[in-house]
């Protein structure tokens, strides 16, 4: 759908959906100063939170204030996911050089950090964890997950084998 706003409006539209040709739904009017304190108010919600979710979202926070940690290995931050279906861990995604190669056509590559998460306290494991990330190089604990094989060698590490089932 496109969402647009239109003075004192917030209008839903243009309602789309990938495996059907024709999707038949009205167009949706919310009062413009409503949806916004809504939307507010749902982005400050953590409470569906589990553990491991406050945790990367704490650190990706706390990472993404320490501005130069990562430019001294020539690295950018991608993001600190949790998944429902890995309950007691989070995965810190970096990108070597930087994204901006992607788009430049220039080699790079993604790595992949998996941190296990106990169940202490998140505030204090996403500090923990900050400083022992920002003490070394993450790409010494982390491993490739993005790129190509070409980029790899271009960049000088190697390509990760393929898992076999």
């Amino acid at each position: 759908m496109t969402i647009r706003r239109d003075g004192d409006r917030v209008i839903w539209s243009e309602w789309r959906n990938p495996d059907k040709d024709n999707v038949d739904l009205p167009e949706f009017w919310f009062d413009a100063r409503e949806y916004q304190t809504e939307a507010e108010r749902a982005v400050a919600d953590h409470s569906w939170e589990w553990p491991a979710r406050t945790v990367a979202r704490l650190l990706e926070l706390d990472l993404r204030e320490r501005a130069g940690w990562l430019a001294r290995w020539e690295c950018e931050l991608g993001g600190v996911s949790a998944w429902l279906w890995e309950p007691d861990q989070i995965n810190l995604f970096l990108f070597h050089p930087c994204r901006s190669a992607i788009r430049e056509d220039r080699p790079w590559l993604q790595f992949q950090v998996v941190l296990d998460v106990p169940s202490d306290d998140p505030e204090r494991q996403a500090e923990r964890l900050a400083e022992q990330l920002v003490a070394g190089d993450p790409r010494q604990t982390a491993e490739v997950c993005g790129g190509s094989p070409e980029y790899a060698r271009q960049l000088g590490y190697p390509w990760p084998q393929r898992r076999r089932a």
